[in-house]
């Protein structure tokens, strides 16, 4: 009993003489390498959040507003922002190029994720960089308990 296994389909085709940057080995790598740098990021920013100090019961907006205004752990929010989005994008990116069937498609696709990825980056960094837990200006009994301390 004999089977024959087709050849896979691929929707690129690559010449031997082509020379230049190869993205599908970066990403490979860039995949690698952030998924390590994540895992360090993610469990040192649950272990702050829900083990130092009192625990999950510690959680508020005092918490995360006294986070927010060091420079220490905004950039370690932001560098957790940046890697963990551009990582999401570039499988996304994969998993498009892997099923979607028609150039079209695939380019409406690759498209969108990199318009939403930009997007959450540009948000997120506004947020961890301009966030102020007692704006100037603002009515005192909009302003959480914590800004009548300050």
């Amino acid at each position: 009993m004999t089977s024959t296994i087709e050849a896979p389909r691929s929707p690129y085709t690559r010449s031997a003489k082509k020379r230049g940057l190869n993205w599908e080995k970066w990403g490979w790598i860039y995949m690698r390498v952030s998924g390590v740098v994540l895992i360090v990021l993610i469990f040192g920013h649950l272990f702050v959040n829900l083990m130092v100090g009192e625990g999950v019961s510690a959680l508020n907006f005092a918490f995360v507003a006294g986070k927010l205004a060091s420079p220490f752990w905004q950039t370690w929010d932001v560098l957790m922002l940046w890697l963990a989005l551009i990582h999401g994008g570039n499988g996304m990116r994969t998993l498009v190029n892997d099923y979607a069937t028609s150039r079209i498609s695939r380019g409406i696709l690759k498209g969108a994720i990199l318009l939403s990825v930009v997007a959450l980056i540009v948000l997120g960094t506004l947020v961890v960089y301009t966030f102020d837990a007692c704006p100037a200006g603002s009515p005192a009994d909009l302003l959480p308990a914590l800004c009548s301390t300050l």
